[in-house]
């Protein structure tokens, strides 16, 4: 991978590149709606960087603590599903790691649902075409609601998720997540640790 380009974002000491440079670095959902969401805003391909790391270390504490990265700016992406008499609806929640998603309160309330839980497993990776560990709010299956904590849109917030693969990540201001075709940004989505 090249060094910075102009106006990309960087974060901890990882090489980042223009992830639409990269399609190799993406899962096909993925690559597929940030070409589309190119198409129509400019700063996708400016701002929506990829990196290539040891998926031994996706997870989020691991690669934090190995690449400098603050928890504020990792999206950590969980699915739930909310259940009302036959109907299902899914949400993709994303929240600081510095927060939590609080499914059985805000969550099930947001989703007008009686009951809401994880996606198991092994739906959410099938549905959305991206593996556990690397699902992100990009190229997520249409009818999922996309729900981003409003902590991302506050001047000069980063954002750093997955990219649907674990052996690479994205990285994009959290103002231009908030923009992502079909997010809803959402008040104190996630709820402080501790």
């Amino acid at each position: 991978m090249s060094g910075a380009t102009a106006g990309l974002p960087a974060l901890g000491d990882l090489a980042w590149a223009p992830a639409l440079e990269h399609p190799d670095l993406l899962a096909d959902p993925v690559r597929a709606a940030l070409e589309s969401w190119a198409a129509d805003d400019d700063r996708v391909a400016r701002q929506v960087a990829v990196v290539e790391i040891d998926p031994d270390h996706a997870d989020t504490a691991t690669l934090n603590a190995l690449h400098g990265l603050p928890p504020e700016a990792s999206a950590n992406c969980v699915v739930v599903a909310g259940r009302r008499g036959d109907v299902e609806r899914v949400a993709a929640c994303v929240v600081t790691a510095r927060t939590f998603a609080d499914v059985n309160t805000r969550v099930r309330k947001l989703l007008d649902a009686r009951k809401a839980s994880f996606l198991p497993m092994d739906r959410a990776t099938a549905e959305s075409g991206m593996e556990y560990g690397g699902i992100t709010p990009v190229g997520l299956p249409t009818g999922w609601r996309v729900l981003v904590d409003s902590r991302f849109a506050a001047p000069g917030a980063l954002a750093l998720m997955g990219s649907g693969v674990r052996r690479s990540k994205l990285l994009m201001p959290g103002e231009l997540l908030c923009a992502l075709p079909g997010v809803e940004v959402i008040e104190d989505l996630g709820v402080e640790r501790g």
